[in-house]
């Protein structure tokens, strides 16, 4: 997606803030909600570990979703080129051309793929690119009462979001993987 007034091309990403997270979930509903799934489905989950030992003992909340990867495997594997990486960097499902095999929920190392088994598609977190384009923020982003996420476009040295991660020196998930994730962590 280009933008007009300034002639680049968009990079979406997301900056997660885990040491604010509360372990709310109101990211995981306002997602349901976005996407009309059943309490049992998601594309937002929140994963708790336990780290240290005592009395140096803590947990951490990390909420985790689709990283919309730069080197997305499930794009790789799809043998209809029904998962495919946008230009502004989402990856994205067509529905009407998936056949349901499966390959890309096995190829995703952060496990954020699932079944509509009402239609039989794969479907995922699409960083609410509907939303996006009409300049508006990702469900997740706006609900979060801790300000957990912060999201935009880093190929805008002014966003927000390029701003915090210059300064913040946030981490990836399972950067060994060679997925380079379009989200951003800062753990504590």
């Amino acid at each position: 997606m280009k933008d007009s007034n300034q002639g680049r091309t968009h990079k979406w990403v997301m900056l997660i803030d885990a040491t604010k997270c509360v372990n709310c979930h109101s990211c995981t509903i306002a997602c349901q909600n976005q996407n009309s799934l059943v309490p049992k489905e998601y594309f937002n989950r929140l994963e708790e570990k336990e780290y240290g030992t005592y009395p140096n003992y803590g947990r951490r909340i990390t909420p985790v979703q689709c990283q919309h990867c730069d080197n997305p495997p499930c794009v790789s594997v799809c043998p209809v080129g029904a998962s495919y990486k946008r230009k502004d960097g989402v990856v994205a499902v067509n529905t009407v051309t998936c056949i349901g095999c499966k390959y890309c929920i096995v190829s995703c190392p952060y496990n954020v793929r699932m079944v509509n088994k009402k239609e039989g598609y794969v479907h995922k977190c699409t960083f609410c690119i509907d939303f996006v384009e009409k300049g508006e923020q990702p469900a997740c982003v706006t609900t979060c009462p801790m300000q957990v996420r912060t999201f935009g476009d880093l190929n805008d040295p002014n966003s927000e979001v390029a701003r915090l991660i210059a300064v913040k020196k946030p981490v990836k998930l399972l950067k060994e993987m060679n997925t380079k994730p379009s989200i951003y962590y800062v753990l504590g």
